[in-house]
Parts: C-alpha cells; structure tokens; sequence
C-alpha cells in the first residue's frame, strides 16, 4: 500500500517544466489538426473542379490528343513539390536559428509530402513521355539522359536518402540539427531541376517564358486550379503529419518522465 502511494506521488511529482512542455506540445497538435480539417472542404471542392477541368472543360490538344491531359496532374505535383521542399528549406534554416522542434516537425513532414509528390511526377511523366516521346521500351520511358529527368530523379534519392537518415538517428538536437543540414543541402536540387530545361538540351517543352505562357486560355483556367488543388493537398498533409509527430513526441517524453519512479520501484 505505501509502495503504491509512494508511486503514484512519484509520478505526480513530475517537474511543472515537463509538464507545460506536454501540454504546448499537445495544444500545438490539435492546432495542426484542426486547421487541417478546416481545408479539407475547399480541398474536396478544387479537386473535383481540377478534376472537371483537366478532363472536361480544357480542350483536347491537337498533336499529343487525349494523352497530354496528363499535364495538369503532372506539371502540378511537380511545382507543388518544389513548393513542399521549400518549406524543408525554411523550417531546416529556422530550426538551426531557434533549436525550436517545432520547425523540425514541419520540415520533417514536408520532405514525406515532397516525397511522394516527386514520385508522382516521375510516375505520371513516363506515361506522357511513351506516346508523346514515342518510346516503346518501358525501362526508357524515364528518358535517363533528359536533364530534367536526372535532376528530378536525384532530388527524390537525396530526401529519400533524408527519411532514412532520419529514421536511423537516436532522437534529440543531433538527430534534428543533421536532419536540418541535409534539407537545406537537398533543396539547393530544387532550381537545379527548374532550370535544366533552359540550361541543357532537353526532351521537356518551354511552357512558361517571361513573355507568354504557351497554353490556350482555358488550359490556363484549368492548369491554375490543379495547382491550387495540389497546393491545399500539400498543406493538408503537412498539417496532419505535424499534428500526429507532435503527439508522438509528447507521449513518449510522458512515458520518459514516468519512467524514473517507475523503474526505481521496481529495484
């Protein structure tokens, strides 16, 4: 009966530090998630308006014919992903500034939404490229001597290269600091990439000069409401993967905090 209450005084007797750390750390959480589902319904309404406008209401174009509908989906994820990869630029540049894990999260969360927007990039582009390109063989859909194909192919192995680093290192100020560092060098990809089309020969059209955007107007139309669509996607993600990391960091440093008193009563 004394070992008990002794436990549970123990416990009680965590320091207020700790515990105000836990509770911003939750109410940080909830924020992320509730200002996530707050987009969810714009989300839901762009992406069946960039939905209707890739397939119904930009018109066909004349060489590449149904094919090149493609476009929206892919040029969108692709800037967007650039989009997500800057925000690890920031929160990378912001945490080394501050030490605030908050920042880390977000950079964190970013590069898993960078990531899985560039591999629809690299998925969607090979299925243009086959007919577009006329390329039968499925290995060389990629086109591994385009220039902006190689860019983009190293921009998703060096934040792959980042997830795993991240998943391999103990957590702590080390863990994120590297992490940090890496990001900020990965994003120095990101207008490699953009301007590879204008550096090199490249299989890859010039759609946007400083002069002209090169679509019909209602291409336009429905290519800026895909972006957006993918913009609010981008957002939503993030906000829910910060929002779930956050809880998981308070929990475990509850369970570290509980952890001392209930380990000496066990000895």
């Amino acid at each position: 009966m004394f070992s008990s209450c002794r436990l549970a005084f123990s416990c009680l007797n965590m320091s207020s530090q700790n515990s105000l750390q836990a509770g911003f750390g939750l109410q940080q959480a909830a924020t992320c998630i509730r200002f996530s589902r707050a987009l969810l319904i714009p989300l839901y309404i762009v992406m069946v308006a960039a939905i209707y406008g890739a397939f119904l209401y930009a018109p066909t174009e004349q060489i590449m014919k149904e094919v090149q509908r493609i476009f929206y989906f892919h040029v969108s994820a692709a800037m967007i992903s650039f989009v997500a990869f800057a925000v690890v630029f920031v929160g990378g540049i912001a945490y080394l500034a501050t030490r605030n894990r908050l920042w880390d999260t977000m950079a964190a969360s970013a590069v898993e939404v960078g990531v899985f927007l560039t591999v629809i990039v690299l998925t969607t582009g090979p299925i243009w490229s086959r007919p577009a390109w006329n390329v039968g063989d499925y290995f060389l859909w990629l086109k591994w001597d385009d220039p902006r194909v190689l860019t983009e192919m190293i921009l998703l192995m060096m934040f792959v290269a980042y997830l795993i680093l991240r998943s391999a290192l103990p957590e702590g100020h080390r863990k994120s600091a590297i992490c940090s560092v890496f990001g900020i060098i990965g994003f120095l990809d990101v207008p490699i990439v953009y301007l590879s089309i204008y550096l090199w020969d490249t299989f890859h059209p010039v759609v946007i000069t400083p002069s002209e955007i090169k679509l019909d107007p209602r291409m336009q139309h429905a290519w800026l409401v895909a972006i957006l669509a993918f913009l609010l996607l981008t957002a939503v993600l993030i906000l829910l993967r910060m929002g779930t990391r956050l809880q998981k960091y308070v929990a475990e440093e509850l369970v570290y905090v509980h952890r001392g008193p209930l380990e000496s009563e066990g000895k």
